[in-house]
């Protein structure tokens, strides 16, 4: 006598909302998932399984690797100045270059502590009546020699690994003073947590920044997306504008322009 089997929701034909929240079921146990298995697991096509991450990639819920997908990924601390310096300098270059394009004579700029915002440096020198405040203190000692560009330094507490100021002191700074641009930097991004960072200490001059702008510009890699802190600074909704380079998958950048902020990829 042949024993029925009880059939498991896998075996089932799933809607596609329901198809899609058991993939981040799924994710959630095992991280990383090809498109392979998903095909197996839910009997559909690679179309279908393509659809259904592509959607939950827009709607910053898990992110496309080769072949497959997977969850963001925790940092639990970030890279010193020194390591981050030689990472992707091409792409950075890019960004800088499209960041510029956004800058006019007269106005002031906070460039947040950050590799990529370090790479603005240069695009300023040359331009007139130009004041930048920063946190960074290789930022400032580029600006060192440009006598027609006012700089501010926030001061605060020495972050030694990122060469910057952090802290409640420099955050004072900020909210004391009104700039046309704040340029941000971040070691972690997504479309579901926004920006992020593993480091408390660097929460409130963040804010700060951004609340004494009157537009806020993210600077980030597509490498740091997908990556996410313990502490929230703010969601990307909070950007006028956002510049990455062009690896940035499809999806999330669909994802980003269909939440109405406007997305450069240099």
């Amino acid at each position: 006598m042949t024993e029925n089997k009880v059939p498991s929701l896998d075996d089932q034909p799933q809607a596609p909302a329901q198809r899609r929240e058991m993939i981040v079921r799924r994710l959630r146990r095992q991280q990383t998932l090809s498109v392979i298995e998903l095909t197996k697991i839910f009997n559909c096509s690679h179309m279908t399984v393509r659809r259904d991450i592509a959607i939950l990639e827009q709607e910053g819920l898990v992110f496309s690797v080769p072949g497959g997908v997977r969850l963001a990924s925790q940092l639990y601390s970030e890279p010193s100045h020194q390591n981050r310096v030689i990472v992707e300098p091409d792409q950075k270059q890019r960004m800088a270059v499209s960041a510029a394009s956004l800058i006019k004579p007269g106005m002031s700029l906070y460039l947040d502590a950050g590799t990529t915002t370090l790479c603005l440096v240069p695009h300023i020198i040359n331009q007139t009546g130009i004041t930048v405040i920063t946190n960074d203190f290789s930022i400032l000692m580029a600006l060192a020699g440009a006598k027609q560009v006012k700089v501010i330094h926030t001061g605060g507490v020495l972050d030694h690994d990122n060469i910057a100021a952090v802290g409640t002191l420099a955050a004072d700074t900020m909210r004391n003073l009104a700039t046309d641009i704040a340029f941000i930097s971040s070691s972690s991004w997504d479309l579901q947590r926004g920006i992020t960072t593993p480091s408390e200490s660097k929460i409130e001059v963040k804010k700060a920044a951004m609340n004494s702008a009157s537009q806020a510009v993210l600077m980030a890699t597509s490498s740091k997306y997908g990556t996410f802190g313990m502490y929230r600074i703010a969601g990307l909704e909070r950007f006028d504008t956002i510049i990455s380079d062009s690896a940035l998958t499809a999806d999330a950048a669909a994802g980003i322009r269909k939440s109405g902020v406007e997305l450069i990829l240099a």
